[in-house]
């Protein structure tokens, strides 16, 4: 029976260490700190290896006509407006309530939690639900020509990443900080990005709300994971289990000892309660990194579109530095070599001399960046809801 329990104990230990694995893979591949490693090919595998290999299955054993059919499925969900991760957001709050209600709502109230939490977690769920209608069905801050003049005025041109022309599409001038979305067939002021969950673009007008259901979002995991965590510890109390295994099988009374017998009874008694705890854990978790990546950009009053814009530039600056510092090194070399006799340096002195590409530094300049204050004030208040922006609308009319 004990090494029943303990090969169970060993499955579900490798289960979550697998899970991790293909979790932290599939969202974190690409950082450049797992370049080279495991971590990035399994990512590879993820995002784009396992659907080139099912492509090229589905066309030798099914012919062109069924993988033309799935490319068209492919355009469809990721190229075009669709609801489906909508619909799968919905199916994921409810069917995770539902559950959550009809395994932990029997033991409320407890030793730790009052019946008022029936009705906090119905409120913060709605809320939740609310936020992501508002961030989904909102104006990201569309450009039209009615409007674009004024967007061009809210943003100025650095001439660094963002210079004045036209949007190819729209046929209108392209404001600073602009984006023309592929999927929405629009111009979108501040653009971000665009967010498949919500099926609209993150831009100008409704930051604010995708921050806030962030937010919101993870305090919901973070309140359920210690609901649940409550309840279990109370049940703990109800059933005395602590006081039954340190009087009637004389386990010692201490963290290490007791730990392992209580999550075995744990795991016998509420398997369901703990894997709700664990997966709502791990959203939360997912969804603080999400929402600490965005409230860094808006800190900066940078966002996602420019992040890799930056990273273009940076990358191309570089470059253009290292190259005139590598001829101005073969240009002194070669002039060092003509001249007269220069007095030699030791191997030791000449090994360790700092190449001069080291001392080539790029500077970033956001001239959007003005202060964390007036940057989460232009996130809380965007320039198009303030009424300068509609005062001088009204007098361009």
């Amino acid at each position: 029976m004990i090494i029943k329990v303990m090969g169970v104990q060993w499955v579900l230990v490798c289960h979550g260490l697998v899970t991790a694995v293909v979790v932290v893979s599939f969202l974190c591949g690409r950082w450049p700190i797992f370049e080279g490693t495991f971590i990035q090919r399994i990512h590879y595998f993820l995002t784009f290896g396992a659907y080139d290999y099912f492509l090229r299955f589905v066309g030798a054993v099914f012919g062109s006509k069924c993988t033309n059919a799935i490319l068209s499925v492919e355009y469809y969900c990721c190229d075009r407006p669709n609801p489906l991760l909508q619909i799968l957001y919905l199916l994921i709050i409810g069917v995770t309530y539902y559950f959550i209600a009809n395994s932990c709502f029997a033991f409320i109230p407890g030793y730790y939690l009052s019946e008022i939490h029936r009705y906090i977690s119905l409120s913060v769920v709605a809320v939740g639900i609310l936020l992501f209608l508002l961030t989904s069905f909102s104006d990201p801050g569309t450009v039209n020509a009615n409007n674009v003049s004024h967007y061009i005025k809210a943003y100025p041109y650095d001439n660094i990443i963002y210079e004045e022309k036209e949007c190819s599409t729209c046929k209108i001038p392209k404001p600073a900080r602009s984006k023309h979305c592929s999927i929405c067939d629009r111009c979108v002021a501040r653009f971000d990005h665009h967010c498949g969950w919500m099926n609209n673009c993150i831009g100008e007008k409704n930051t604010r709300y995708f921050m806030a259901f962030l937010l919101w979002h993870f305090l919901i995991c973070v309140y359920g994971t210690v609901a649940i965590g409550l309840i279990l510890a109370g049940r703990l109390k109800d059933f005395k289990v602590i006081d039954i295994l340190t009087v009637y099988y004389g386990i010692q009374n201490s963290f290490m000892d007791l730990a392992p017998h209580v999550v075995q009874w744990l795991l016998g008694s509420y398997n369901t309660q703990i894997l709700l705890m664990v997966f709502l854990a791990i959203v939360g978790m997912l969804l603080a990194g999400f929402f600490g990546y965005h409230a860094k950009l808006c800190l900066s009053n940078t966002t996602t579109n420019e992040t890799f814009k930056w990273q273009d530039y940076m990358e191309w600056q570089r470059k253009l530095k290292e190259a005139k510092v590598s001829a101005e090194a073969l240009k002194q070399s070669i002039s060092g070599m003509s001249s007269e006799r220069q007095p030699l340096l030791s191997k030791w002195r000449t090994f360790f001399r700092k190449s001069p590409l080291e001392d080539v530094v790029v500077v970033k300049n956001n001239v959007y960046d003005k202060g964390f204050l007036h940057n989460i004030l232009e996130v809380i208040s965007p320039f198009s809801t303030r009424r300068s922006f509609t005062r001088n609308k009204l007098k361009s009319s």
